[in-house]
């Protein structure tokens, strides 16, 4: 009986010590996610603030607004019989009142530092206002639907780049860690020089090879025009109007990625546990699967993790060259336009979309690399 009894507060014991590890696993967990948020947040901000100092020049475009204004207030002075022929004192006062109305209305008679901080703000909270020039296609001026319109094709854009990109990478990576020093890894290796050069640099040539030159693709947009009514003509049309851009893209990364993924997969493949396993007799399918390619997973998904950040900022030039209605193309064009309200925007929009993609690198790490825990570290 007394036996039996210790054997119960034993295992009694055992459980308890679980449960506190358990309870102890998810705190350094819950801390770990708290932690890494935090981070990302003020990072996230402080690139935010820059960016409303920067599309405001410092609170430069203030002073445009203000000339502008005092423009408009001016032509339609002059323009209006009963307004006209005022003494000039009286027309340049209320040329002053009319001007006073539209800075209080804009909130340009507080100190640019001030509203700074409200930009912020409303930013962060994707209370992003209305555009100041540009519409959307259905005419609304709210920032939200002019980029909503626009981020589904930049985000279709950059996936389809980047599936090809991940997929081919890893499989010429493969086969040129099988046949190093073989002709098509030199040749591989005399191409990489090619990756310094942005996609939008080549895309420029391609247009003047496939559209001019040989006419058989178009030279830009996302669908024909007018756009076929039929879904498939539809999606067969913009996959036809995909093919130069994303080979643009391919061309700017897949040659370095190859070649990066290649030099890994050899790094591993001269493992002592690799060669245990062929020692053993271990398919060499199977080596590459669990010895090779999933240690080296990791340092891929680093590696596309930095090209995607590299693909955003470069798709501005990229959609312009292209003509690709997407975010790209719509910066440049608010750009042009001095519209603040969808230059911030979008660079918020960038921002979280980065800073969620930098977060979830943890956890790829820790689905693809047993020996990582998210929050410990390696093991």
């Amino acid at each position: 009986m007394t036996d039996k009894s210790t054997i119960l507060d034993y295992e009694k014991t055992i459980r308890e010590e679980q449960r506190r590890a358990q309870r102890q696993s998810i705190t350094k967990f819950l801390q770990y996610v708290a932690g890494k948020l935090l981070v990302l947040f003020f990072t996230i901000v402080i690139a935010v603030y820059l960016t409303v100092l920067i599309a405001n020049m410092g609170g430069y475009v203030d002073e445009i607004k203000r000339g502008v204004i005092r423009e408009q207030a001016s032509i339609g002075v002059s323009l209006d019989p009963t307004l006209r022929d005022l003494p000039t004192d009286e027309r340049l006062a209320y040329i002053d009142a009319q001007v006073k109305i539209q800075e209080e209305r804009l909130g340009l008679d507080r100190p640019f530092f001030i509203r700074s901080f409200g930009y912020l703000s409303d930013a962060l909270t994707l209370d992003l206002g209305f555009a100041e020039n540009l519409t959307s296609d259905s005419g609304s001026k709210q920032v939200r639907l002019i980029i909503l319109e626009r981020l589904p094709s930049t985000l279709l854009l950059l996936g389809v780049s980047n599936f090809f990109l991940f997929i081919g990478s890893i499989f010429f990576g493969l086969r040129l860690a099988r046949r190093h020093g073989g002709w098509t890894d030199k040749l591989i290796q005399a191409f990489v020089p090619t990756s310094a050069a942005p996609g939008w640099f080549y895309g420029i040539f391609l247009i003047l090879l496939f559209p001019v030159l040989l006419k058989v693709l178009p030279f830009g947009g996302i669908v024909s025009a007018p756009p076929p009514e039929d879904p498939i003509a539809y999606a067969l049309s913009v996959a036809r109007h995909s093919i130069l851009p994303v080979t643009a893209i391919l061309l700017s990364s897949l040659f370095i990625s190859i070649y990066t993924n290649r030099t890994f997969f050899m790094i591993f493949a001269s493992e002592n546990y690799v060669e245990l396993a062929k020692a053993k007799g271990v398919p060499d399918r199977m080596i590459e699967q669990k010895y090779i390619l999933r240690p080296t997973l990791p340092t891929i998904i680093t590696n596309l993790a930095f090209t995607i950040i590299g693909l955003w900022t470069g798709s501005l030039f990229l959609e312009v060259v292209f003509s690709w209605p997407g975010t790209g193309e719509l910066i440049s064009r608010a750009l042009g336009a001095f519209d603040t309200p969808i230059i911030i925007g979008t660079t918020v929009i960038y921002a979280y979309m980065l800073g969620i993609t930098v977060f979830l690198l943890d956890f790829f790490y820790a689905l693809v690399d047993p020996r990582i825990r998210v929050g410990e570290g390696s093991k």
